[in-house]
């Protein structure tokens, strides 16, 4: 990003902070964007929360039904050459 002036605004007695128009636009961050705020030793950076959380396997895992006994390592592995093979014999890679 270039370089750009530095631009202040006041802290009020609510306590929230209002950041300049200017930056708002360049950013795209339109009313109601949400932000989180990090507070780092060179002061506080703003920036767009994520609109979902974080994907971990313990929030997906057991997702899908499956009845049957579990599967190996060696039968995922099975799995997957068959289906690069059976996609590679029609010509979808």
């Amino acid at each position: 990003m270039p370089s750009v002036a530095k631009l202040t605004t006041t802290v009020p007695t609510e306590g929230q902070v209002i950041l300049p128009a200017s930056i708002l636009r360049r950013r795209q961050w339109d009313a109601g964007t949400r932000l989180t705020v990090e507070e780092t030793p060179d002061g506080v950076l703003p920036r767009p929360a994520p609109l979902f959380p974080p994907i971990t396997p313990e929030r997906v895992r057991g997702c899908l039904r499956y009845d049957g006994p579990p599967k190996t390592l060696e039968d995922m592995q099975a799995g997957i050459v068959a289906e690069v093979r059976r996609r590679h014999a029609r010509g979808r890679y």
